[in-house]
């Protein structure tokens, strides 16, 4: 048998949506938050075997763990986890570290014996977290790398019109500091305290004329950030980076570097199999900002989509670059010589799917999800709603 199905309980962090897991599940929502639902095997990850054989390991990191030939194929981890985020609040301001960065962090604080479950830590594990994020709903909206300087500057210089006095003078000296000493520094400054007064007077500019129309998304998101972190520089940086609204089944990719913060919206995650997050602000978790300053690109870049492409065998595939993950969406169709050789994680977000891999044949309902230990046969899927297929 190659084909198991698979669930896991959410994640209850205070972001998340308190509706979006439960109505995908089919279960009542009880009033609290449900930020992620995990489904795979990093070391954090609660994935559970729904039919274990009776005395042997229900969660899938201990059979995977107990048997590698069968669930792995003989490797000695799965290299992806995949995500269902449902955020009803901004998450933190982030970045991933690249492999170096990441071998050489999780070594050192294991040298200095800085507990794994220690809320300070930085690197929980010794892999880079590079991640794809589709939205499952029209209006996933996203902070995603750095805009164009000249973009941000006309952006401060609007905001500076819009007050009198100190307040006025300090966003005027933080646009002409973007202009003349660079993104950067201006960064740098702003994170490490060093441009007192600009958090409260870039507030006070975005709480004036709430409806004029120039600027208006980004007004409002500073007004949001400052009802729920009040003071917080990271709110001055979110208005330095690409502001992005994500229709149903448009993604995202987010590579080693890549500041940014997903602020509302439903959608299927896929990351290499890490948990290290670089936190600078936006949050009530530990933040270190020398070290998200030395991980950092601060390079503009354009807004990162993926443009999904047609696979001759059915299914559109999001073309990412590294190996870690490939995802691949089913909507209504039928797609085949899917993970031929690899294990994978299939996930039902509408409709149900019939999923086969030679012999095997397993029928998700909406919210179910299966593991795929690899194979010489390849994973067939048909689907009269949508699926994704994450496989590595």
């Amino acid at each position: 048998m190659t084909l198991h199905r698979i669930t896991s309980d959410p994640r209850r962090y205070a972001w998340g949506s308190t509706t979006a897991i439960p109505e995908l599940l089919g279960v009542p929502a009880d009033g609290s938050p449900q930020a992620e639902l995990w489904l795979g095997a990093h070391p954090d990850s609660v994935t559970t075997l729904v039919h274990a054989e009776e005395g042997g390991p229900a969660s899938l990191n201990n059979w995977l763990a107990s048997d590698p030939d069968a669930a792995l194929g003989g490797r000695d981890r799965l290299p992806f986890l995949l995500k269902l985020l449902a955020a009803a609040g901004p998450l933190s301001l982030q970045v991933h570290p690249t492999p170096d960065r990441a071998r050489a962090g999780f070594a050192d604080e294991e040298r200095r014996g800085v507990p794994r479950d220690a809320p300070h830590r930085n690197y929980k594990d010794a892999s880079h977290k590079p991640e794809i994020i589709v939205a499952l709903q029209d209006g996933f909206r996203a902070l995603c790398g750095f805009r164009a300087t000249d973009r941000s500057q006309a952006l401060l210089v609007h905001l500076a019109g819009l007050v009198e006095g100190t307040d006025r003078r300090v966003l005027e000296t933080l646009a002409g500091q973007l202009l003349d000493a660079g993104l950067e520094h201006t960064v740098r400054a702003v994170l490490e305290r060093r441009t007192p007064g600009v958090v409260a007077a870039l507030v006070s500019a975005a709480r004036t004329d709430p409806d004029h129309p120039r600027w208006a998304a980004e007004r409002e998101l500073v007004r949001q950030l400052a009802e729920e972190y009040p003071g917080d520089p990271g709110i001055v940086v979110a208005v330095l980076l690409n502001l992005v609204t994500l229709n149903e089944g448009e993604a995202l990719f987010l590579p080693a570097g890549n500041i940014h913060a997903y602020l509302s919206g439903f959608g299927v995650e896929v990351m290499a199999s890490s948990d290290n997050v670089l936190r600078g602000g936006l949050t009530p978790k530990h933040v270190d900002v020398p070290e998200l300053l030395a991980v950092l690109e601060f390079e503009p870049v354009p807004v990162p989509f993926v443009e999904p492409v047609v696979r001759p065998e059915g299914g559109l595939v999001y073309p990412v670059p590294v190996d870690d993950f490939e995802l691949v969406k089913v909507d209504r169709g039928t797609a085949g010589d899917l993970a031929r050789g690899r294990a994978a994680v299939i996930v039902v977000t509408a409709g149900t799917a019939r999923v086969e891999q030679g012999p095997d044949t397993v029928v998700l309902e909406r919210g179910a999800a299966v593991f795929v230990s690899p194979g010489p046969e390849p994973v067939t899927v048909s689907a009269d709603g949508t699926v994704f297929v994450a496989a590595g």
